[in-house]
């Protein structure tokens, strides 16, 4: 899977997730950026990735992500 496919199924997460079409994420994207994105949410949005992916975060990945770029770093690594 490429950088591009991730991306785009993490979009359709995260319109989903906040109810919201309008959301395209790009690798700067952090929680400052959406505007429902709180904690609660977080933990929603992360349970919505590993399903999506197939893959588990661990509590360390989960709490050193800065952006969505990271996060997108992390699957590649998980699925590659």
């Amino acid at each position: 899977m490429t950088r591009e496919e991730v991306f785009e199924k993490l979009n359709e997460v995260f319109q989903d997730v906040f109810d919201d079409e309008s959301i395209t994420v790009t690798d700067t994207t952090t929680s400052d950026d959406i505007e429902d994105w709180d904690s609660l949410e977080h933990i929603n949005l992360m349970a919505a990735v590993e399903f999506e992916f197939g893959i588990k975060f661990s509590m360390g990945q989960v709490v050193t992500m800065k952006n969505v770029g990271e996060m997108v770093d992390i699957i590649l690594e998980k699925i590659g």
